[in-house]
């Protein structure tokens, strides 16, 4: 009985909140201060956890030296970001990540 309980509340309390954010997207100005604020603080916090992963890893990754981890992570920017390229993207850019760690945990 009680995990029922818990299984509902937990139920209610998501789609609580999904309804609400359904029913206010479309009253929100994505050009308003506070969207803004919430957009910057967005893109701090995902920086900051990429320079975490990249300087004080665990598991794994923590194998790999800093020079490797570093050398994914810019050839992987280099390729998502390059002007002009049919391969250029989001997707290209993680495999090829991917790939310079795979390499270099050969070595």
């Amino acid at each position: 009985m009680t995990e029922l309980l818990a299984l509902t509340g937990a139920v209610l309390g998501t789609y609580l909140w999904r309804a609400l954010g359904v029913s206010f997207s479309g009253r929100i100005s994505t050009s308003s201060d506070i969207f803004r604020w919430v957009a910057c603080v967005t893109y701090a916090m995902v920086a900051g956890l990429t320079l975490r992963i990249l300087l004080l890893p665990v598991g794994p990754l923590a194998q790999l030296s800093l020079e490797a981890r570093l050398l994914a992570a810019g050839l992987a920017f280099a390729v998502m970001v390059w002007p002009h390229a049919r391969w250029g993207g989001l997707v290209p850019g993680l495999l090829t990540g991917s790939l310079v760690i795979f390499v270099t945990s050969l070595v």
